[in-house]
């Protein structure tokens, strides 16, 4: 991702086009772990600070509970407090009341500053000083009754009014409190000496002066909270002695003797209230989304902590390379290293910007890097699995074979982590790393693989049923939840062996024709049929058929994957359509919004259809076998995506629907970084006024495009890149 400087705001979602990151060569290394607020920030500019830090060489985060430093879009203290409160972070209060600081005014007659506090109600201190003459053995007797609290007492020793009354400058602050290093030194110096046992909330400008200047910033005026922290939930404390007159216990309230109870009538009350409770139903307990994800996340971390193939900082220590003067794993290299492509000389960010064949010299070691992804994925570090997911593009993109740890190093994406993990996998005797040997004989991450792998279940469900439901396989879904399971769900676990199998070349354009076939029989013969996905990058095989229909006369998209469906399913080639969306036909087949009034609608936002296909031709033409028995069609069961777009922006979705999944990432961030555009499968619209961009100059009727391809080409062309072959979009 680009780098930040000036410009534009981070914390200000509403900021439309952002301007381009350039490197700045800030180091953040010597900070503890940081973790970057999520509210009111956008998620495409939460992902962009992220990849700075981490290119930045901070520590970054996905548990606010690990860090120590947390950069958010907020300025207020009692803001800060709140979100440190909702993310259950146990941590004490330093300096004055949050009401104290954040309400200040000046008094117009003095001109003195003085720190306004809401009214609460306390004891007089003429009756708290009248109540604390007594004997210090009735003070102890009635301690649990003693309310007063500690910010009364500590006003009576100090001989002064409430702590709202006093000036600005009377009032405790937190270097008052505890004694720790100048902030300056501790950036600058690299140590955490200053973090520990605290943590700071910082606004994101402090980010932002870091990279203007090019190096650590004090955090200033940007540091908006602090605050100790408390790793465990503290016992009530044992009250000691004060030097401050304690209240005395009201006469009243003295402790009278009560009469002996007979312990046989006591037993026979207690034995019919529980027979009671017991008779009666339990209340079914209701828990809501968050409890139960918050519940899941929580034991998947307890789960996985510390192990090889998780974050850095859930260890609690960052790895880095050894240093060493002569490195021994590259004294077998012999000549000079090749040179350097262009797109790394020049630090080329986005992977739209360079071609990634379908294979390349790297693909052993990048195939144990997506092992790690995936381990990742399914244990909720969404940080690293973009960071991977950069890192495998950069390698899959680089064409020599790596032979040095400084190779790794200047490609775009790849820090020392990826160094390191180069290293271990170079000198290993077998070529494996460790954390993916750890991946393979985990118990836990192979049940999250197996649920991960069912049609319909994400990594977030598949957790959702090791720990909530704790389901062990798929024997454990179908006994004890196939009720609660989606129609999807139900048919992924159904079909789930056969969805594994891989579809060869030949049966994915097999497949092709048919659609095609019913294509232009319920519309006509200028119907075009375009196979995307993996097998357009070149695959041999395929997981799934990705198929794009489109029209030159727009008229006839809307609602055609509606009428291709069911004519499909009247021959059976469709054994069950799982879900239908036109969501493209109701807006009137215009580009998606630059706001949508759609919720999660995702990437792609077009008319499609999941299916599962089944081919009907198997047996010749018999039906029956020799016994009069129906012959059960033993073909396989396929995943089909079939899409509609219209021709005005199918250049879009071809591009979108053909690319690796990075090289799609890095085109809606190049077109909102660079072009100021929001780039959807639909089209592209500028961010700030939200008009739509002809990319394929469909609007001129003389110029419109006359196939695919070409409107694929422009599309590239407009957004100012070199047009990339699909096989060159291979980005893992």
């Amino acid at each position: 991702m680009a780098d930040h400087v000036g410009g534009t705001s981070y914390g200000d979602p509403r900021v439309g086009a952002t301007t381009p990151l350039v490197s700045s060569g800030l180091d953040l290394s010597g900070l503890p772990a940081i973790y970057v607020l999520p509210a009111h920030v956008a998620l495409n500019d939460l992902h962009e600070i992220e990849h700075q830090l981490t290119r930045s060489g901070a520590s970054l985060t996905y548990d606010i509970r690990e860090a120590r430093i947390i950069l958010g879009s907020i300025s207020k203290p009692r803001r800060a407090q709140f979100e440190l409160q909702a993310a259950k972070v146990h941590f004490k209060h330093l300096g004055p009341p949050i009401d104290s600081r954040d309400d200040i005014k000046v008094s117009p007659s003095t001109q003195e500053v003085e720190v306004q506090a809401p009214p609460s109600k306390k004891p007089k201190l003429e009756e708290t000083a009248t109540q604390s003459t007594t004997d210090e053995s009735t003070s102890v007797e009635h301690d649990d009754t003693s309310t007063v609290g500690s910010e009364t007492d500590a006003e009576i020793d100090a001989g002064t009014g409430p702590l709202s009354q006093l000036s600005v400058s009377q009032a405790p602050t937190a270097s008052t409190l505890e004694s720790s290093p100048p902030l300056e030194d501790t950036l600058l110096s690299g140590t955490q000496a200053g973090f520990t046992g605290r943590i700071k909330v910082v606004n994101l400008a402090w980010l932002e002066d870091c990279l203007r200047l090019g190096k650590p910033q004090a955090f200033g005026k940007h540091l908006v909270y602090e605050a100790e922290l408390i790793h465990d939930a503290p016992a009530s404390p044992t009250p000691e002695p004060s030097a401050a007159p304690r209240a005395q216990k009201p006469p009243h309230s003295k402790i009278e003797k009560t009469p002996p109870v007979d312990i046989s009538k006591a037993i026979g009350i207690l034995e019919r209230a529980k027979a009671e409770v017991e008779s009666k139903p339990k209340p079914k307990t209701c828990y809501s989304r968050a409890f139960k994800r918050d519940r899941i996340s929580d034991a998947a971390k307890r789960d996985f902590m510390g192990r090889s193939f998780t974050s850095t900082t859930s260890q609690g220590s960052r790895p880095h390379l050894l240093h060493q003067t002569t490195s021994e794993y590259e004294e077998d290299v012999s000549g000079s290293l090749p040179p350097l492509p262009d797109w790394v000389v020049q630090n080329q960010i986005y992977s739209c910007e360079r071609a990634t064949p379908l294979t390349c010299p790297n693909d052993a070691f990048i195939a144990q890097l997506k092992e790690i992804r995936v381990a990742r994925l399914l244990t909720n570090d969404e940080i690293g699995v973009r960071a991977y997911s950069t890192s495998i593009a950069s390698l899959a993109a680089y064409p020599y074979p790596v032979q040095a740890t400084s190779e790794i190093l200047a490609l775009p994406g790849c820090d020392h982590k990826i160094a390191h993990l180069f290293h271990e996998w170079k000198t290993s005797p077998d070529h494996r790393i460790q954390a993916v040997k750890d991946i393979e004989n985990d118990p836990a991450l192979k049940c999250l693989r197996l649920f991960y792998e069912i049609w319909g279940v994400g990594a977030t469900t598949a957790r959702e049923f090791y720990y909530d439901k704790q389901w062990r396989d798929l024997d454990d879904i179908v006994e004890f939840g196939w009720n609660s399971l989606s129609r999807v769900q139900q048919i992924g676990v159904k079909y789930y062996e056969e969805f594994l199998l891989k579809i060869p070349r030949t049966e994915v354009e097999s497949i092709a024709d048919t659609v095609k076939r019913h294509a232009r029989k319920v519309v006509d013969d200028s119907i075009e049929c375009i196979i995307v996905g993996g097998y357009r990058r070149g695959k041999t095989e395929s997981g799934d058929v990705d198929l794009i229909l489109s029209h030159p006369d727009q008229s006839y998209t809307a609602g055609l994957v509606t009428a291709v469906v069911r004519s499909l399913e009247s021959e059976g080639w469709i054994t069950h359509t799982l879900i239908l969306n036109l969501t493209n036909t109701k807006r009137g087949q215009e580009t998606l919004p630059y706001v949508s009034n759609t919720k999660g609608v995702g990437f792609d936002t077009l008319d499609k259809a999941l299916v599962v296909w089944q081919d009907q031709a198997y047996g010749g033409n018999a039906t029956t076998d020799e016994n009069g028995q129906s012959i059960k069609n033993p073909n396989p069961h396929r995943r089909v995506d079939i899409i509609t777009s219209p021709w005005r922006t199918v250049g879009c979705a071809v591009a979108g629907w053909t690319s690796g999944t990075t090289f799609q990432r890095d085109l809606r961030r190049y077109a909102k970084k660079v072009k100021g555009w929001k780039f959807d499968s639909s089209g592209v619209r500028e961010r700030g006024t939200g008009k739509w961009i002809d990319l394929e100059r469909w609007m001129d009727p003389k110029t419109r495009c006359t196939n695919w391809k070409e409107a694929e080409k422009r599309v590239f062309e407009g957004m100012g890149l070199e047009f990339r072959e699909p096989w060159d979009r291979c980005t893992g």
